[in-house]
């Protein structure tokens, strides 16, 4: 039998502490509450627990009266990941925008105003920036979310945004280790497998990851992918070879040297739920090397979190997990909560604030590229035609994207409709254009797309749209793999709010300076 170091109060103290849960609602449940008060150190939020910025103040004032060093955390990447604004869309480009204008000054602006919003409302840990190299353009989970695809650029930006964010009181948690930006499959729905020699991921996927861990980046997140160059067997989130071996092995062993905290991505994916189970899942995870489990954007119950505690406590009785490495992982989330604080960390960076630096990044991130030098900006209603991917889950569908909404304050009497995979089936392409030529009636149209070259309807549809109307407006906001179209074709990097607006200025020719920052 085994012999417990500690009493079974402080083992099942520990266990709740590793854990990071969600609940729903907009105010804290009593199970939390009680969980708090028994251990539980961590929470994390998304965007059904957000409906204003007071609110989400109130619910962590809630929180912090019941733990006062309780980390908050949350998914706010600013661009197409936006818990903070999800049902408006967010004020602040995303990773791709900010690589490609390519100014880390700009970057490390954006974060820290980011960082300051987040404190303000008393969130005191950020599961970003993502760190992936999108070297894989068909990539479904990615794309917009990594800086781009060259490594040395990734890894300044990743360093940027993680100096800016902490500057203004919240710790960055660099996500996805080793790297997710050469998958073909998305890990909320199975595990992706990255074949790349070790060589391959040293150069490319690891460098980013070494520029966070200098930049004194506080957290790093798992990825649920298999890596056989690191451990044939098991994907990183449950590998002891790729958190302990290698993301905290010294720099002078040929590892990272990391020393703080490890989070897992969410558990409940199926990249690990379906293999292993959450709750056996989570013991791996734990004797790996990580120090706390993400779980809760599906499963946001109290049966969750008392189901992995028990999981972490009947593992170490029954000795398959160490006391000691729970005791140690429980021990990195206090130091963690024990040196975040609340909203007052911002008050530095609240008056070198600056309200309008997401739009300005997001004017500065597009790319136009007109047909010829005869393109004529509208001046009166058009008609804008999203083509509509389904969303992948970390982006979510209830976050609004294109470019309609501002195309109709600029120009009353602008329509718009959204076309999917489903219509095109349904009516056939040729079919699908007349309908929207029909509804469009003589004003001009905007096509708005989102990863044209990931999606074979998108650009069938486009090229009938574009031949039957060359006139046509393009605006992509996602990877602009694609060649350039249209007779106008603007590349956002990216679907955020001021993305949007930024190209629809330019389509009813409007300067930079006709309307006020955000």
């Amino acid at each position: 039998m085994t012999t417990l170091a500690h009493d079974s109060a402080t083992l099942t103290r520990d266990a709740l502490t590793v854990l990071q849960p969600g609940f729903t609602g907009t105010s804290a449940p009593d199970w939390v509450l009680r969980r708090l008060g028994e251990g539980l150190a961590s929470v994390g939020l998304f965007g059904r627990n957000i409906a204003t910025p007071e609110q989400l103040g109130a619910l962590t004032a809630q929180l912090r009266a019941e733990r006062d060093d309780v980390l908050v955390a949350i998914d706010e990447e600013g661009g197409d990941v936006t818990r903070l604004e999800v049902r408006t869309g967010s004020s602040f480009p995303g990773n791709l925008a900010l690589g490609a204008v390519d100014d880390p000054e700009l970057t490390r602006a954006v974060a820290r105003e980011l960082g300051r919003r987040l404190a303000e409302c008393g969130v005191n840990l950020n599961w970003a920036p993502s760190a992936d190299v999108n070297s894989n353009p068909g990539n479904p989970v990615i794309g917009v979310r990594s800086f781009g695809a060259e490594p040395g650029l990734v890894a300044r930006h990743t360093a940027a945004y993680i100096e800016g964010l902490q500057s203004a009181g919240v710790a960055a948690c660099t996500k996805h280790f080793p790297g997710h930006g050469d998958t073909a499959v998305d890990s909320h729905h199975a595990l992706p497998r990255i074949d790349a020699g070790l060589d391959t991921l040293t150069a490319r996927e690891l460098m980013p990851f070494r520029a966070a861990v200098a930049a004194g980046t506080k957290a790093v997140m798992s990825a649920h992918i298999l890596l056989p160059a690191l451990d044939p067997d098991l994907p990183a989130t449950l590998s002891p070879a790729a958190l302990h071996g290698l993301l905290r092995r010294p720099v002078a062993d040929g590892g990272l040297g990391f020393d703080g905290m490890i989070v897992t991505d969410g558990m409940e994916m199926r990249a690990i739920a379906d293999a292993y189970g959450i709750e056996r899942g989570s013991v791996l995870a734990i004797a790996a090397g990580a120090d706390a489990i993400c779980v809760g954007g599906g499963l946001a119950d109290e049966d969750t979190v008392l189901r992995l505690r028990d999981a972490l406590v009947t593992a170490v009785i029954e000795g398959r997990l160490a006391e000691e490495r729970l005791a140690e992982a429980a021990a990195r989330v206090r130091a963690l909560g024990s040196g975040r604080g609340a909203p007052e960390d911002a008050r530095g960076a609240r008056r070198r604030a600056r309200r309008g630096v997401g739009l300005a990044a997001a004017r500065r991130a597009l790319r136009v590229t007109p047909a010829g030098t005869s393109y004529q900006p509208v001046t009166g209603p058009v008609y804008v035609a999203a083509f509509t991917p389904v969303a992948n889950i970390a982006v979510g569908e209830e976050t609004p994207w294109g470019v309609g909404a501002e195309l109709a304050r600029l120009r009353p009497g602008t329509g718009a409709a959204t076309y999917g995979r489903q219509d095109a089936d349904t009516l056939g392409v040729h079919g699908l254009i007349e309908n929207m030529l029909d509804t469009a009636g003589d004003r001009r149209i905007v096509a708005v797309v989102r990863d044209v070259h990931r999606h074979p309807w998108m650009a069938d549809a486009l090229d009938a749209l574009l031949t039957a109307r060359p006139e046509t407006v393009v605006v992509e906001m996602g990877v602009p793999q694609a060649p350039p179209a249209g007779a106008l074709h603007i590349a956002t990097h990216g679907a955020a709010r001021v993305c949007g607006r930024a190209a629809a200025e330019v389509i009813v020719g409007n300067g930079a300076g006709d309307h006020p920052g955000d």
